[in-house]
């Protein structure tokens, strides 16, 4: 493992905790700690920049205490992808499945340099959007480090997904679980694409019937719209059960 620290700072108006910015191995991971040690903490694999968004956003929901970590600068479709599938669009690069080796990449170093700083949390959650709300649900299957977790308008779409889903077992017993989507974004001749709706509902239905607490939401818009309040109202949702 290699750092830098980038910066280090209080953010104005806020109160919210101090904010810490590293490079780990060559992800940008900015830390937005909770006023408390020991309160929960939120990992959420990003685009630059929407930590800072999402953490104004949650502060204005009046969120419960904890620490943001968000993560980017991360390889999409080969970080967040289980397994190699072929370019869904003509043209568009395909996933190239590296998802386990960057959840070992989390688990034995970005999470206990974090925690180094920030102190052990309550408990950990995961949450993402698109490729990382699949990554989201994965996880489940691959680590026990999380035991919350938050999937907007995940690309639960990706093949074979349900199919593995069906036939694994968990490798942790998740407190709940949050799911949104876009009520549009089935809509598409995509064929990829067009199950993404179908296949969250059926993934949802199994958390429930297993007894897991859980929501789905559908949200109105396709898949770009108000990813920032979208994902905000799931963690939000994972903080206060």
């Amino acid at each position: 493992m290699w750092y830098n620290t980038l910066s280090v700072y209080f953010p104005a108006k806020t109160g919210q905790g101090r904010k810490m910015e590293y490079r780990i191995d060559g992800k940008r991971v900015e830390i937005f700690r909770a006023r408390n040690a020991g309160n929960p903490a939120i990992y959420i694999n990003t685009f630059e920049g929407m930590g800072a968004q999402l953490r104004e956003a949650l502060a204005s929901m009046g969120a419960p205490d904890h620490t943001l970590v968000a993560i980017s600068d991360v390889d999409w479709n080969k970080d967040m992808a289980p397994w190699a599938i072929p370019a869904i669009y003509p043209g568009d690069t395909p996933c190239t499945g590296g998802a386990d080796a960057y959840l070992q990449e989390m688990l034995q170093d970005i999470i206990p340099f974090v925690e180094s700083r920030t102190g052990a949390p309550s408990w950990r959650g995961l949450a993402g959007y698109s490729l990382a709300g699949l990554l989201a649900v994965y996880a489940m299957y691959s680590t026990d480090a999380f035991s919350r977790f938050a999937t907007m308008s995940g690309s639960l779409w990706f093949p074979d997904l349900t199919e593995y889903i069906s036939s694994h077992e968990m490798k942790v017993s998740p407190e709940c679980i949050y799911f949104s989507l876009g009520d549009k974004e089935c809509k598409t001749s995509n064929k990829y694409l067009c199950v993404v709706q179908k296949n969250t509902e059926a993934i949802y239905s199994r958390y429930k019937e297993a007894g897991i607490q859980t929501t789905f939401v559908l949200n109105k818009g396709n898949h770009y719209q108000e990813a920032i309040q979208r994902t905000a109202d799931g963690i939000y949702w994972i903080l206060t059960r």
